[in-house]
This record gives C-alpha cells, sequence and structure tokens, in this order.
C-alpha cells in the first residue's frame, strides 16, 4: 500500500483518524495554528500538528484549520467563532497531550452531547423504510398492503400487461 510510507504512516489510516476524541463545538468556524520550526518553545505544538490535526480535521470537517510556520515570535492556536469571538489558546512549552487535553475542555463538545447526538442519528432511521438494512424487507409485510407478487397474483386491473391488452382491444 502506497500510502503507508513515510514518517508515520499510521497517521494516514481511517482507523486512526476515527480513533480521535476533540469534537469542537458548533460555533467554531476557524482554527489556526501559530508555531516556529526548530524552536524549543514549539515543539509542542509541532508535535500537536504532526499527531493531532489530521483527527482535528477529521471529527471536525465544517471547520477551516491554517497553520501558520514561522511568522510568529511565540506559539499559539487561536479560535474564530461564528459571532464573531476571538479565542486565543497559548501554546508556549507545552507538550502535544496538555495542548490537546485543554483544547478539549475549553471548546471540545462534552460526552453527553456527543452521546445525544449519536443517539439522535441512529433515531434517523425511518420505520416506513423497507428494504436491505431495515427491519422489513418488502413493503408486503407491513399490515393493509397488497401482498408480494410472487406469493399472491396481482389482480389484474394493476397488471400493466393485461390494461395494454384490455385498450388494444377496445380500439
Amino acid at each position: 500500500m502506497p500510502f503507508m510510507k513515510g514518517r508515520a504512516a499510521i497517521r494516514r489510516t481511517l482507523q486512526y483518524l476515527e480513533r480521535g476524541s476533540l469534537v469542537l463545538n458548533d460555533s467554531v468556524q476557524i482554527m489556526t495554528v501559530n508555531y516556529n520550526s526548530g524552536h524549543k518553545a514549539s515543539r509542542g505544538t509541532y508535535d500537536f500538528i504532526f499527531w493531532y490535526l489530521g483527527q482535528v480535521q477529521f471529527k471536525n470537517p465544517s471547520v477551516q484549520i491554517l497553520t501558520f510556520k514561522n511568522m510568529t515570535p511565540s506559539p499559539y492556536i487561536s479560535f474564530y467563532l461564528d459571532n464573531g469571538e476571538k479565542i486565543l489558546v497559548d501554546a508556549d512549552s507545552r507538550d502535544k497531550d496538555e495542548i490537546y487535553q485543554h483544547i478539549k475542555t475549553v471548546l471540545g463538545k462534552s460526552e453527553e452531547d456527543l452521546q445525544k447526538e449519536a443517539l439522535a442519528r441512529e433515531k434517523k432511521a425511518n420505520p416506513a423504510n423497507f428494504g436491505h438494512g431495515y427491519s422489513r424487507w418488502c413493503i408486503c409485510e407491513i399490515p393493509g398492503q397488497i401482498p408480494c407478487p410472487g406469493w399472491v397474483p396481482l389482480p389484474k386491473e394493476m397488471r400493466g400487461k393485461y390494461n395494454l391488452q384490455k385498450k388494444d382491444v377496445e380500439v
């Protein structure tokens, strides 16, 4: 597999991306990460980008994420909310896990909210649906519907072939 080559190829697997637990609030529109390469105080921010940024992008597809390299004296992460508010997170001399946990507590959705959203997604399945993957395979299983033509023949007036022959005779 060509995508499994290079440094830390595990980061490009679907299983790794799905394992991320940082789901940002719906109000977050833009996330910018500012850091310096080769700067000791920016090491945690660099590691955060290397290990966690893919997971954050995967879990938050509606959030625009930008990284700015070598443009600031000290590393920080800023969040722009939909109401125009800007939140700054200081990342100077912090470890990647500290940054991750801090963002998760300040701007991440709680476990309760995530469970409610998962439950709402599960309830989206309409009981009127039928076919492969639903509780009923055919509409004939619902009481009051016409039985399957494979088991009971349809009435003649509901057959297209019968109606066409009937029209030919009348003309």
